[in-house]
């Protein structure tokens, strides 16, 4: 009968048997009060975090538009002043279309 306990390792049963121990522990650490009311912290300054970056990407999204508003004005003015065939665009032109 003993010979069937010499075919166990006792370091791999040792690790083994600690691993369960520290998994146990682990899991009713992490379920307790304490590890509860950290959690809630923590998710409450994520939440904090996430507000105050979509603030910024508000404020910077904002930005973009203004400047890309801008450009466009500066080409329009451009566009008006590089044009020396005294054409003005801003009526509409009419095309007739051909019958077939």
């Amino acid at each position: 009968m003993l010979k069937c306990f010499e075919c166990i390792d006792a370091k791999k049963t040792g690790i083994f048997a600690a691993g369960v121990l520290f998994g146990t522990a682990g899991i009713k650490i992490l379920t307790s009060k304490d590890a509860k009311k950290f959690y809630t912290k923590c998710t409450a300054a994520v939440l904090r975090a996430k507000e105050c970056v979509m603030d910024t990407v508000a404020d910077i999204q904002e930005n973009a538009e203004d400047i890309y508003a801008e450009a466009q004005q500066i080409n329009e003015d451009r566009s008006k002043e590089d044009c020396v065939c005294g054409e003005d665009f801003s009526e509409e032109e009419t095309f007739e279309e051909v019958e077939e």
